[in-house]
């Protein structure tokens, strides 16, 4: 892996510019000014209409379901990991924006371990990290064998390569998700947390993703941040979900891919969360509220056109709202274009940032 890094490091350097210290001078250029984070990480609960204002109340109760597993590998293996703050968080928004109480369980109960990315924090995943009520209620999570799962109307399984080990083989998950499944209640997952549904079979014998469409962490996705990860894990979960006969639905490598057949919705990865959440709602029977896109999802979808109609195209969207944009989230997925090798692609993404900070200044 550090290998690999390292080449990265060196083609970005290349490319960026002729000298090790012009091309990193370069990039910091690209990213936004401190003052833009340090503002962005105060952000509070009552700053947001769209979680305080015009609730609907008395809709029922999501249960949202988090890894309890801080470390990769066999003996606890020194890579930590946990569950992904960013895919709690803004399912957890949306869910109350809609007028659902939110509970939060785990395998073991108590205070969960969590991984937060800084690259990909929004103002809504600070004013979740900000809020010390939702924080309590994290560090206190319902133990899975304390849930009776017709008191929910749906699940949602967090991702986190933590899932991977605590949620294929817990019974207590396995218990959950039939009972909701066979009631007519909807069950969703993003990211690794469809691992939860590896080995849940129903009442009439037949595995749960049989012949299902159905969106997870991909094998590519894994590999490439992760090439050791079939030692690690006790499985790839794409190859896993075909195992037990899975659908598997894959889209453009880190970006938004949503599946949902029937009552199961899921999503391929963070970038997935806020439209698997707001499916839900629908699958529900409710009308997702409207709110404001975030600069993530802007960025995510300026990728999107990139990938299916090319450079001219999403330069042409992105001077449309320059101002939307996450210039962090674009720059990272540029290095994620040089660590596949994808040398033009990476140099097109940075090339968007430029004109993008020049447009807004």
């Amino acid at each position: 892996m550090l290998k690999k890094i390292v080449i990265t490091v060196l083609i970005v350097v290349t490319v960026l510019a002729g000298s090790f210290y012009g091309g990193k001078e370069w990039l910091k250029s690209l990213l936004p000014e401190k003052a833009y984070f340090q503002a962005l990480k105060q952000t509070q609960t009552s700053d947001l209409p769209y979680i305080t204002q015009n609730i609907p109340i008395n809709r029922g109760k999501i249960l949202a379901v988090v890894t309890s597993i801080d470390s990769m590998g066999a003996a606890g293996e020194s890579q930590k990991t946990g569950y992904e703050h960013t895919e709690l968080a803004r399912a957890y928004w949306v869910f109350i924006a809609n007028g659902f109480v939110v509970e939060i369980a785990s395998p073991q109960g108590g205070k969960p371990p969590v991984v937060i990315d800084g690259e990909d924090m929004g103002a809504y995943d600070y004013a979740f990290l900000n809020d010390p009520i939702i924080q309590s209620k994290i560090d206190n999570s319902i133990p899975l064998a304390n849930i009776e799962p017709l008191d929910y109307e749906a699940v949602y399984f967090v991702g986190g390569k933590g899932a991977m080990f605590d949620f294929p083989n817990n019974k207590d998950i396995q218990r959950i998700t039939k009972a909701l499944y066979q009631n007519d209640k909807v069950v969703s997952a993003v990211c690794h947390g469809p691992a939860a549904l590896v080995n849940v079979q129903l009442d009439n014998g037949e595995m749960l993703l049989a012949n299902k469409q159905v969106s997870g962490f991909t094998n590519q996705e894994e590999l490439l941040l992760i090439p050791e990860a079939k030692e690690l894990f006790p499985f790839l979960l794409e190859d896993k979900l075909v195992e037990q006969g899975a659908q598997f639905q894959s889209g453009i490598t880190f970006l938004e891919k949503v599946s949902q057949d029937g009552k199961l919705i899921t999503g391929q990865n963070p970038w997935s969360v806020w439209t698997v959440s707001e499916m839900v709602i629908k699958e529900l029977g409710y009308k997702p509220k409207p709110r404001l896109r975030t600069p993530e999802e802007f960025s995510v979808e300026l990728l999107i056109t990139y990938e299916t109609y090319g450079l001219e195209a999403a330069k042409a969207e992105m001077r449309e709202q320059p101002e939307s944009y996450q210039q962090i989230l674009l720059v990272m997925h540029s290095f994620l274009a040089f660590m596949q090798f994808e040398i033009s692609k990476g140099t097109d993404i940075l090339s968007i940032i430029q004109e993008l900070k020049e447009l807004v200044g």
